[in-house]
């Protein structure tokens, strides 16, 4: 199954179609893993007619090469490493702990950047879907859907346009449903599922979030 984007914005509105059963579903929440998956939650819910916000993670990249993840770090305080990759690279605790530090820096910087001084909406009881805009090694999205399910919600849906196949089978069970778009193999890289892939910036994450909350006052 594989299947090509223009761009995000693109992959969000086949996304929402796919999700479309959930649409003014009562308790509703869309979280968009910033940066790259915002503008693909951002269609989800203005589809779904549902609030949006952040769910800040980080990977940790190993320091000889950052693209490898050797584990990652969500809001919640949840840490989850990649074994495999400590074991085969012989990475020291103290190596780990350093990434870490850094990235725990950026990641209270970005949801203070994104939420100010609003807190993170209630996630218990409520039926909650989780979107980022792809996934590889699936280590960012593991720490994700285990910070998520330390806060209870009634049901949790990932959904991403693109996915490996290692990730989407290894993140399913962990999950109430997985949708993925596309599970290109091989699967070399997110970006090969688009065609336009640019960085997204914190400029663009703001500029999303206060339309979604514009548009929720309206509908409100």
């Amino acid at each position: 199954m594989q299947h090509t984007f223009s761009n995000r914005t693109i992959a969000g509105q086949c996304l929402a179609q796919a999700l479309s059963t959930y649409k003014d579903t009562p308790g509703l929440l869309v979280l968009g893993i910033p940066r790259g998956g915002l503008p693909v939650a951002f269609e989800v819910a203005q589809a779904l007619h549902a609030p949006l916000d952040v769910f800040v993670v980080r990977k940790l990249g190993v320091p000889s090469d950052p693209e490898i993840a050797m584990g990652a770090i969500a809001s919640g305080g949840v840490t989850i490493l990649n074994d495999d990759v400590l074991t085969s690279l012989a990475i020291q605790p103290a190596v780990i702990k350093q990434v870490a530090q850094k990235e725990l820096g950026e990641l209270n910087r970005r949801e203070t950047t994104y939420r100010g001084a609003q807190t993170m909406p209630v996630v218990r009881g409520k039926t909650v879907i989780l979107v980022d805009d792809g996934i590889a090694t699936g280590a960012t999205t593991k720490a994700a859907v285990r910070a998520l399910r330390c806060l209870k919600p009634k049901r949790l849906i990932l959904a991403v346009p693109t996915s490996s196949q290692s990730a989407f089978q290894a993140i399913k069970p962990l999950v109430d449903e997985f949708i993925a778009l596309s599970l290109p193999e091989p699967f070399h890289a997110v970006a090969q599922s688009y065609d336009q892939f640019p960085q997204e910036t914190d400029e663009g994450v703001l500029r999303l979030l206060k339309l979604a909350r514009k548009f929720k006052k309206k509908t409100d």
